[in-house]
């Protein structure tokens, strides 16, 4: 059940920080798409690989989520209104919100209903029931008790738009992550010995590009 709402939030930070990277440094706002679908490629290479192939688990039942819809969203913003503040409320909104809808066609005719010794179910329900989990005993495993029950309705519709409020907060805090690890700094001594600080500016000119 928290699937929805955890994996923008997680997903976004390091969108943000090479987006901050690429953005400023380069003027090339794909950082979000190229963070995401290299993380789509690591991740299907783990599922074909360590489930599929090693241990001939359904590939269906760990099918990886696409956060490409919210990547996307993500650099037009940044490209369109060239602001990294009006990015993180607009586009980090939509990644928190097309996360649910962009995987939609994947798990979608998961919820047709079947019917199961004579108790109707939907087939992520049944699927659910038949997931093969460590530790879990056959006759715990109640469909209408405990986190079986399908994640749908309502509820969808508050996860989602929490996600979304949460990856504006979090593009945010990991722009300026970004910003930090792209700073060379230095120190220099003067003449009567006192230290300042200083931020190395030769690799993109004497102030470089501005954020936003």
């Amino acid at each position: 059940q928290w699937w929805p709402v955890v994996t923008p939030i997680v997903g976004i930070t390091y969108c943000s920080a090479i987006m901050y990277y690429l953005w400023v440094n380069y003027r090339q706002p794909f950082g979000a798409t190229l963070c995401v679908v290299c993380l789509l490629i690591g991740e299907w290479l783990t599922r074909y690989w360590g489930f599929y192939w090693w241990s001939h688990y359904p590939i269906n039942f760990v099918t990886p989520g696409i956060m490409l819809p919210g990547a996307l969203m993500l650099d037009f913003t940044l490209y369109l209104t060239r602001n990294w503040l009006v990015t993180a409320l607009v586009g980090g909104g939509f990644f928190g919100l097309l996360f649910y809808p962009g995987n939609w066609p994947i798990f979608g005719p998961t919820h047709l209903p079947i019917v199961v010794e004579g108790t109707l179910l939907s087939m992520a329900d049944y699927m659910g029931h038949l997931y093969v989990r460590t530790g879990t005993p056959e006759y715990v495993r109640h469909i209408e008790q405990g986190s079986l029950r399908t994640f749908g309705g309502h509820t969808t519709v508050i996860a989602a738009f929490f996600s979304a409020f949460v990856s504006m907060l979090m593009f945010t805090v990991w722009w300026y992550l970004g910003k930090v690890y792209c700073t060379a700094f230095f120190y220099v001594k003067g003449k009567r010995g006192r230290i300042v600080h200083r931020n190395d500016v030769t690799a993109f000119g004497e102030e470089g590009f501005p954020e936003g």
